[in-house]
């Protein structure tokens, strides 16, 4: 016996008889096997938190690269195949160069993270060509902060926190119930470090998470040393400490 999609799923380009891509579905389920990344914009700023644990005792942690500088303004997390990744993080940063030397000025973060979902699309509607197993957060300041998702098909959703990864129902679920418009930057950060504790269920460690930052003031993304994100950790751990023990 055939299962239903034998033969809709042997090409991008063909539809299954309820029109389904059976080839973008597999691509999110590749970045639904990824390490998680969490996004939160507040009124000062964004924050990228990705998960980064070392799974083997002989492998250098700073290879393990999760969130990449894009632009002055703009920074991009990433949950999916590593070597697809690579390729999106180059090609984002190409396109913020050539807005730059076509019209002097940086460009948008919505017209960047549109460029990178239109790049994306097109590799579901050729044949002899695949999806990219990946999803993106995009997070910068240009009139004011943002936060973008990028999916395998192409879609883009801005919001006010996400998550993507392996972990991202148990911190979507965490932030509709702890997300707050009015709260600072470090609170964002605590909770973000807290949402990431309850997706990997498991205390935080200081060199297993990479934590991405821009702020209002000075529109300059940045990933932040170990020892800027040790007091978040400690904080973050004792809430953690007390749900686990629950």
């Amino acid at each position: 016996m055939h299962l239903p999609q034998m033969g809709y799923d042997r090409a991008i380009t063909v539809f299954s008889p309820d029109g389904r891509l059976f080839q973008v579905e597999y691509a999110r389920e590749a970045v639904k096997r990824g390490a998680t990344v969490i996004g939160v914009k507040t009124k000062e700023g964004v924050i990228l938190v990705a998960d980064r644990r070392v799974t083997s005792r002989l492998l250098e942690p700073d290879t393990i690269e999760k969130i990449y500088i894009i632009d002055d303004h703009i920074g991009a997390a990433t949950s999916g195949l590593v070597a697809d990744a690579r390729i999106l993080i180059d090609r984002a940063r190409l396109e913020a160069q050539i807005n730059r030397l076509t019209y002097d000025e940086p460009i948008s973060v919505k017209d960047l993270a549109k460029r990178i979902c239109d790049f994306k699309q097109q590799f579901t509607q050729f044949g002899g060509v695949r999806p990219f197993g990946v999803s993106l957060l995009i997070a910068g300041v240009d009139e004011k902060p943002r936060l973008y998702e990028t999916d395998p098909s192409g879609a883009l959703l801005e919001y006010k926190a996400t998550a993507i990864g392996a972990g991202r129902n148990v911190a979507m679920e965490f932030f509709e119930k702890e997300y707050n418009d009015n709260m600072s930057l470090d609170d964002a950060m605590v909770k973000a470090m807290i949402a990431m504790g309850k997706a990997i269920e498991s205390e935080l460690t200081y060199d297993g998470i990479e934590v991405g930052m821009i702020k209002v003031d000075d529109k300059v993304f940045r990933i932040l040393s170990v020892d800027e994100v040790k007091d978040y950790v400690d904080k973050a751990n004792e809430v953690i400490r007390e749900e686990l023990r629950k």
